[in-house]
């Protein structure tokens, strides 16, 4: 209801609170999304170079890292990133604005608290989600890369001509389509349980366990669903 207004020009939030919580879902994120990321892409290829070079295969662990990337970790990594630290903070931040009664007088004020507090932040994690995918999906193959290169001796030209023609348009946009849901995942759980967070100490530090625990699950049962929806549809 509250998009609804949002998109019937009835904003309400501040552009300028709208902007803080955009750069602390991008910007501020890409240090740790990266790393899990080259992390993620390291893992894969070692692990996959070990298997392939008692066939002789090694050069297909271009092709492993980059279709893993583009349609299952890069998307899953960055959601399940952002989950314990994005949708943990926006749940603490407005537990912490139930205890000290911030939300209350919201209300009072005749505010609706999910327009000026959910709403900002669940567009923004819509919006950064597919450009964080992005950003895991590159620093992921870059992390194949290098063990590629340093490890099996391929050559740069070669491990890049083998990613590209592993890949194509339809594995890229599987997984920037699901980051797009992975966000409202994200964004919902946090701010759902920080909004009805009890008046207590205790009560925010569970909400955000809460928040954490339920994105992780509802981000896999997403990611189940979108693998039979796109195995049925070929993609």
């Amino acid at each position: 209801i509250g998009m609804g207004r949002l998109a019937t020009g009835r904003k309400v939030f501040r552009s300028v609170d709208f902007m803080s919580i955009l750069y602390q879902c991008s910007a501020a994120a890409l240090p740790i999304v990266g790393l899990i990321s080259l992390l993620s892409g390291l893992t894969m290829a070692f692990v996959g170079a070990v298997q392939l070079q008692k066939f002789g295969a090694e050069i297909f662990v271009a092709d492993l890292v980059a279709l893993a990337m583009v349609r299952e970790m890069g998307a899953l990594m960055a959601a399940i990133v952002m989950t314990g630290r994005t949708g943990a903070s926006f749940a603490a931040q407005l537990g912490n604005m139930r205890v000290s009664e911030e939300i209350d007088a919201f209300q009072t004020m005749g505010v609706r608290p999910v327009d000026f507090l959910v709403v900002p932040r669940l567009i923004a994690l819509v919006l950064v989600m597919p450009l964080l995918c992005m950003y895991a999906n590159v620093i992921g193959i870059l992390g194949g890369y290098l063990v590629g290169v340093l490890m099996l001796d391929m050559s740069t030209h070669q491990y890049i001509t083998q990613t590209f023609n592993a890949m194509s348009l339809n594995d890229l946009f599987s997984g920037v389509i699901k980051s797009l849901f992975f966000g409202i995942v994200v964004a919902t759980s946090g701010c759902f349980y920080g909004i009805l967070c009890g008046q207590s100490s205790e009560a925010v530090g569970q909400a955000v366990t809460r928040s954490v625990v339920t994105g992780i699950t509802f981000i896999i049962v997403v990611d189940a669903i979108f693998a039979v929806i796109f195995h049925i549809l070929g993609i």
